[in-house]
């Protein structure tokens, strides 16, 4: 997929984030530890500023990490889809 620079969306420049379509963006986290809840907040903040710079984008989560269930919970329900990438 095509990265777009995290800059435009006002997000550190080593956040690494995808373009699949044209109102859907993903947040790329490529590490083995665990996706906690404080990540997850992180996360939350960063999909916030994605959907204020470009109106009625969708923004998910790609990750290698194993993800906690509390906060692949938290993140459902703020309507970020959370894909395990092998």
């Amino acid at each position: 997929m095509p990265r777009v620079d995290a800059k435009k969306f006002g997000l550190p420049a080593q956040t690494i984030v995808e373009k699949i379509s044209a109102d859907l963006f993903a947040i790329v986290i490529e590490r083995k530890s665990r996706i906690i809840m404080a990540d997850g907040k992180k996360i939350l903040t960063k999909a916030e500023k994605i959907q204020c710079a470009q109106q009625g984008a969708r923004v998910i989560l790609k990750t290698t990490a194993p993800v906690c269930s509390k906060t692949a919970c938290m993140l459902e329900e703020h309507g970020i889809e959370v894909v395990r990438i092998p």
